[in-house]
């Protein structure tokens, strides 16, 4: 990742999009992104899913992770791109485990500034500038935001007693089958 800590965002003309989520999504985005960063903008996409998706331009160059199994083929693919130089990257992080390390490994190995994608193909920058809202979308993420904070607190907090409850339970009744098979 480049650019955490600068709020600058450099000028681009070539994106690379991890479409990690809904093919729906990344459908949304890329009209969105052409339009805020210019028509003429090149959009390569990191994929699993067969084809690209609509809306991309023909020049669109599909990179599909099926095509780089285990770790030289993922070794492979960075040296593809590492190779392109793209200046941002774009990752779809919409709650669904869909190359959720890949999209991860990527953003670590590429030195491009790195945007945000939520489901509704809304995007902000990963920069310390916006640590307001990547805390946020991170504690939603893990459900410690938003309607069902109260109820995930309640469990995590609830954990070490139901552990010890059951932990407490399978010794009485191992103990117990012990002592019948013993003659007690």
């Amino acid at each position: 990742m480049r650019y955490v800590f600068r709020r600058r965002i450099p000028k681009f003309d070539r994106v690379l999009l991890v479409e990690s989520g809904s093919r729906g999504i990344a459908e949304r985005v890329l009209p969105v992104l052409r339009r805020n960063h210019g028509d003429n903008l090149q959009i390569d996409i990191v994929t699993c899913y067969a084809g690209s998706p609509g809306g991309s331009a023909p020049e669109t160059v599909v990179f599909h992770v099926s095509n780089y199994p285990g770790r030289a083929g993922f070794k492979r693919l960075c040296g593809e791109l590492l190779a392109r130089r793209y200046p941002a990257l774009g990752i779809i992080c919409s709650g669904e485990p869909i190359m959720t390390r890949w999209k991860w490994a990527l953003a670590a190995r590429l030195p491009a500034k790195v945007f945000i994608i939520n489901e509704n193909g809304d995007y902000f920058w990963f920069d310390y500038s916006n640590w307001r809202i990547i805390a946020y979308f991170a504690l939603l993420r893990t459900g410690l935001a938003g309607p069902g904070a109260l109820r995930s607190l309640a469990r995590l907090a609830l954990f070490p007693f139901t552990l010890l409850y059951l932990l407490l339970y399978a010794a009485a009744v191992h103990l117990r089958r012990a002592a019948r098979n013993c003659g007690f």
